[in-house]
């Protein structure tokens, strides 16, 4: 590990100004470490190696302890990408790839079009794919899905649909 150890009870809790819809992290003492405004909004509640930030015309971002943006977390549901499977979905150049939800690390670079969520161990992605609008909702479409396991390695798995 190249960064600092972080101690089992070393975390910052996030804190909120409701009045002025406001939020920051303070550590343990109670000594605000991030401050209020920093952040549009502060996703992680205990933030321990990274926690998940919204940043003014940013989007989704992974931060270290540092405050060093570490990727873009892919957006879902008006939200940052839920962790399945142990794994949610980042961005970079405007392709998909996974971090693991404890650590924060990439386990698979971006290099993906379009990525669905980890189920069962696999997920279904392609490198060829197009998204098409739906009113406000968009849909992936291409004819060359295929599946990778955890480490990111094609893996067979019969394909049932080629759109979702």
């Amino acid at each position: 590990s190249c960064g600092p150890a972080i101690k089992n009870n070393d975390y910052l809790v996030s804190f909120t100004d409701t009045i002025k819809d406001e939020y920051g992290y303070k550590n343990q003492n109670g000594d605000i470490v991030i401050p209020l405004g920093k952040y549009s909004r502060c996703f992680t509640d205990t933030f321990k190696t990274y926690a998940i930030v919204v940043k003014p015309n940013s989007g989704f971002l992974a931060i270290d302890r540092q405050e060093t943006v570490l990727y873009e977390v892919f957006p879902f549901n008006n939200g940052p990408d839920e962790s399945s499977d142990g794994l949610f979905r980042i961005l970079e150049n405007n392709k998909i790839g996974y971090a693991d939800s404890t650590s924060g690390k990439v386990v698979i670079k971006p290099q993906f079009d379009c990525a669905w969520a980890f189920e069962n161990g696999v997920a279904e992605v392609s490198t060829d794919c197009k998204t098409q609008m739906e009113g406000e909702h968009s849909t992936w479409l291409s004819d060359h899905w295929f599946y990778i396991d955890k480490t990111g390695k094609t893996v067979e798995k019969q394909l049932t649909t080629t759109l979702k």
